[in-house]
C-alpha cells in the first residue's frame, strides 16, 4: 500500500522536516505516529497524499509514485485518499450531509460538483455513513450546531463517502475533549477492520496508540526512530524516542 524510499524534505525556509524515511506499510493496517511536536509526523503523512512534494526519494501509494503526478491526476489520485484534520476543515453553514457528499466530489465531473448535481447513489452513501459514524438523524443540521465531537465525525463521515484505499487522520483528537478520543479512535478502528482499508493515524497520546494500533511508527527530528508491533514499544523505549535518544532506522 504505501512505500517510501529515501524519502527527504526540506522547506524553504531550510528546515529538514523528514531525513532518509525508509518504510513500507501494507494493505489494511492500523498505524499510529507517534512523536513529540514538530519531529516531523504530520509531514510524513502530507507526502502521502501529495499535500506536500519531497525534496529527495520516493513515496509510491497504491503503486502510485505519488511526487510525479500533477493536475488531473494528482487530483485523481487524492479522491482515493481521505484525510481528516485536526480543525475538521468543515463548511459551518452547510448541514452535515451537505459537508458528507463533499467527499463525492472526486466522483463528479466539474460543472456538476460547482453545481452540486449529486446522483441518488451519493446521497445514500451520505446518509450510510453518517449513520456509521453515530449521526443519524442529524443530517440537515447545521454544522455550526453540531458539538466538535459531532463534527469531527461529519468529517470521518467525508473521509468514509470518499470509500479510498487509505485514511490518514492528523491528529483528529487534538481539538477535542480528552474523552471523545476513544470514540473518534473507535470509529477509525472499526472502519478499517469493517472494510479493509488501511488507516494512519497521528497520535500525540502514547496509552491511545498503544490501546488502537497493531503497528507504531515514531519520528523525532524527522527521522524516523521506531517501528515495530505495539506490544514492543516499551516505557523505556519511549522515553528515548521523545529525548531523541534512538539512531535513524
Amino acid at each position: 500500500m504505501i512505500e517510501a524510499k529515501g524519502l527527504g524534505v526540506v522547506f524553504p525556509n531550510g528546515t529538514e522536516a523528514l531525513r532518509d524515511i525508509n518504510v513500507t506499510i501494507d494493505d489494511g493496517e492500523f498505524v499510529a505516529v507517534i512523536g513529540l511536536s514538530g519531529a516531523g509526523k504530520s509531514t510524513f503523512l502530507r507526502t502521502l497524499n501529495g499535500l506536500v512534494r519531497p525534496t529527495s526519494g520516493t513515496v509510491r501509494v497504491g503503486g502510485v509514485e505519488v511526487n510525479r503526478l500533477s493536475g488531473r491526476s494528482l487530483a485523481q489520485f487524492r479522491r482515493t485518499v481521505g484525510f481528516i484534520f485536526q480543525q475538521f476543515n468543515l463548511v459551518t453553514r452547510l448541514t452535515a450531509l451537505d459537508n458528507v457528499l463533499h467527499g463525492r466530489l472526486g466522483y463528479l465531473p466539474t460543472w456538476r460538483g460547482i453545481l452540486g448535481l449529486y446522483s441518488e447513489r451519493d446521497y445514500e452513501l451520505a446518509a450510510g455513513y453518517l449513520d456509521e459514524v453515530g449521526l443519524a438523524g442529524k443530517e440537515h443540521v447545521r454544522v455550526d450546531n453540531l458539538s466538535g465531537g459531532q463534527q469531527q465525525r461529519v468529517a470521518i463521515a467525508r473521509a468514509m463517502a470518499q470509500q479510498p484505499q487509505l485514511v490518514l487522520a492528523d491528529e483528529p483528537m487534538a481539538s477535542l475533549d480528552p474523552r471523545l478520543s476513544d470514540v473518534i479512535l473507535g470509529l477509525l478502528k472499526n472502519y478499517n477492520e469493517a472494510h479493509g482499508v488501511t488507516v494512519l493515524v497521528n497520535i500525540h497520546v502514547l496509552e491511545l496508540a498503544r490501546r488502537y494500533a497493531r503497528r507504531v511508527l515514531a519520528f523525532n527530528q524527522g527521522r524516523l526512530v521506531f517501528d515495530g508491533p505495539t506490544e514492543t514499544l516499551t516505557d523505556d523505549l519511549a522515553a528515548q524516542i521523545y529525548a531523541g535518544s534512538l539512531e535513524a532506522l
